[in-house]
């Protein structure tokens, strides 16, 4: 072989290693390349996921099983939020940490949604035997706003819309795709809101009783009454006098089944569903799930939980 020859070889080799080597440095670019979106719960996080689909980063703030309310947020996740293009948190109040993050890309859902005050919701009650006790927290109540709001199947589709302008401003080209999805998706939502109306109109009981405040929307939306034993958070301690309350309920409304949610304790709900022998089942908030229901989107939660209240308030 000529020298000329071994020149030419050796250089086409140089060119396939170099090639072979840029090649997997490339895909990390291009993989690095897409914008990275944070939600703070897995109600935002599913339908960005469906409308995103894989256009973007996609990641969540709550590990699997951890309760949004009591999260303590780690540096690591911390720097994920400020590294990302978009952070969408759920706001109202619902996570006390929202305070040590500071960044532009910051986008509170909740002031994109239909909210409930709690003076206006009539379908969660306190027993009080202390008047000015009672009056007290009745003012305190005028300042306070269930944040559950995306049990609110109009407001997901609200969730919906606002995620796909956003997302529409950080990949304007992939317009029609993000259309696309979130038409899909709402048509899903449509789809449930019809069925949790058809379901819940004809029912022999009209009371569910649950640990914690979280259901505040459901029951408006479908007619039905709400009976806690915790308050909006689910680290609240109930009294003596709510216990009793809860206790005088099941018996005068002829409850059959109580429910808790796996991010709480279930010791006391336990403890009085024993007492007056009635049965206890899980009832999903959607604030986050275990790492059982990780492959699970929120439609197929949300129909889990209208067979459970179906039951609870015996429906035809």
């Amino acid at each position: 072989m000529s020298l000329k020859n071994i020149i030419i070889v050796l250089f086409l080799l140089i060119l396939i290693v170099g090639y072979a080597l840029l090649k997997p440095e490339q895909k990390i670019q291009n993989h690095s390349s897409k914008n990275s979106i944070v939600l703070s719960t897995f109600a935002l996080y599913d339908a960005a996921k469906h409308i995103g689909k894989d256009k973007f980063k996609l990641s969540s703030v709550l590990p699997f099983g951890s309760d949004a309310h009591s999260y303590e947020l780690t540096p690591k996740k911390m720097a994920e939020i400020q590294d990302s293009s978009l952070f969408v948190y759920s706001g109202a109040s619902l996570e006390p940490w929202i305070s040590k993050i500071s960044s532009p890309n910051m986008l509170d859902m909740s002031k994109y949604v239909n909210l409930i005050h709690l003076e206006e919701d009539h379908h969660h009650h306190h027993h009080h035997e202390d008047e000015s006790h009672h009056e007290d927290e009745e003012v305190s109540h005028k300042e306070a706003i269930d944040p559950h709001y995306w049990l609110d199947i109009n407001n997901m589709i609200k969730v919906a819309q606002k995620l796909t302008q956003e997302f529409v401003k950080l990949s304007p080209k992939n317009k029609d795709f993000f259309e696309s999805n979130k038409n899909e998706y709402i048509k899903t939502l449509k789809e449930m809101d019809k069925r949790y109306k058809e379901e819940l109109s004809l029912c022999k009981k009209d009371t569910i009783i649950v640990n914690h405040n979280a259901f505040s929307y459901l029951g408006k939306t479908y007619n039905f009454h709400i009976e806690s034993i915790n308050g909006l958070s689910t680290e609240s301690m109930p009294s003596p006098d709510d216990v009793k309350h809860i206790l005088h309920e099941i018996k005068e409304k002829n409850v059959s089944i109580i429910f808790f949610e796996s991010f709480a304790s279930d010791k006391l709900i336990k403890s009085i569903a024993k007492d007056v022998n009635v049965k206890v089942d899980t009832l999903q908030p959607l604030g986050n799930i275990t790492k059982d229901e990780q492959n699970l989107t929120y439609a197929e939660i949300m129909d889990k939980n209208i067979r459970k209240i179906k039951q609870a308030l015996e429906c035809r």
